[in-house]
């Protein structure tokens, strides 16, 4: 009885070993290599499928999603002979799972390698201070030398990112040096350009106010200098019809007389204000002068016969020069002896 029991629960081990061996569910975003008697037998995509127990052996496990993989850091020399410590992440896909299985021993270890190997060399090329504004074209090269690598493989690299970049304790400190250096440039520079554009500003006002100034003082210029002939104007008006006035008088009965009597009381007034105007005094060298001033315009009067012709042809009237006639000096009273 116990030796039926044993060989009953022989038999359900080997059934569940069989069906385990038999039947095969593969998740989504996978894929199983098969090998028959140790050769590839096919790849077995998502799903359920049955194998021959003991003849069908899955042999290889892909993923077939995007996959991330750390890079460890590792010590880069730079163009010019300064170490630098990176380290970035890799993101690949595995697209054929037949070559992935049988191109290469361990795909992850061969990337992580080349890729290694690929960033020393591109950080070879580049100057320090180039290494940060780089990355990107760092990246780019890693990835283009990883595809071509791992074509053969079945694998597609599809970017390469790099995390840090740490320059020794000395280049960091020299660099916080010149950029606190170059803060200080840029700032002083647009302290001198804020102070030259506040100096240009203020002179254009000045010269605009100059400007401003000077076409106002024009404007009034040409505004009195036009009052001014206006006035003058009016004034000549005035004086030419009042001489007009006088003209038409002289022809008048009687205004022969009064012209001659107008030029003796204005000879007689105008020799009188001299006394009360300065203490040197112009005498005429006889009392006659008089009547003969009066002679000499009635003469003129006379040759023009009359107003008219006499405001048609007066001649133009010359600066009055006085005759050179000492002055009187008083006499000192004597001094007692």
């Amino acid at each position: 009885m116990d030796g039926g029991i044993v060989v009953v629960f022989i038999l359900a081990i080997f059934t569940i070993v069989i069906l385990a061996k038999t039947a095969v569910v593969v998740p989504q975003q996978n894929a199983y290599i098969v090998e028959r008697l140790g050769r590839y037998g096919g790849t077995l995509g998502a799903g359920f499928h049955i194998l021959i127990p003991f003849l069908d052996v899955i042999r290889y496990r892909h993923s077939l999603k995007e996959l991330a993989m750390d890079i460890p850091e590792q010590v880069c020399i730079t163009r010019d002979n300064v170490q630098v410590a990176i380290d970035g992440i890799l993101y690949l896909k595995i697209l054929d799972p037949q070559r992935a299985s049988y191109g290469i021993t361990d795909y992850m270890f061969a990337i992580t390698q080349l890729a290694q190997t690929t960033l020393r060399s591109e950080v070879g090329k580049i100057e320090l201070d180039r290494t940060f504004e780089e990355r990107t074209n760092i990246n780019i090269s890693v990835v283009t030398e990883l595809d071509k690598a791992t074509e053969p493989w079945g694998v597609k690299v599809l970017r390469y990112e790099i995390k840090n970049i740490t320059p020794p304790k000395d280049i960091l400190a020299a660099m916080e040096k010149q950029m606190r250096a170059e803060r200080e440039k840029r700032a002083t520079i647009l302290t001198s350009e804020a102070h030259r554009d506040s100096a240009i500003n203020t002179a254009e006002g000045d010269k605009q106010q100059v400007i401003k100034a000077s076409e106002a003082k024009k404007q009034q210029q040409i505004n009195e200098a036009e009052g001014e002939g206006a006035a003058i104007l009016t004034v000549a008006a005035a004086t030419a019809e009042g001489i007009r006035k006088v003209a038409s008088s002289i022809d008048q009965p009687g205004g022969y007389e009064a012209v001659q009597l107008r030029v003796a009381e204005q000879y007689l007034t105008q020799f009188g204000n001299l006394a009360k105007k300065g203490n040197t005094l112009i005498i005429p060298a006889n009392l006659a002068d008089v009547s003969s001033i009066i002679a000499t315009a009635m003469a003129s009067i006379r040759q023009y016969g009359g107003g008219d012709d006499l405001i048609e042809h007066a001649p133009r009237p010359l600066p009055a020069r006085r005759p050179a006639v000492p002055q009187v000096q008083p006499e000192e009273p004597p001094r007692p002896d």
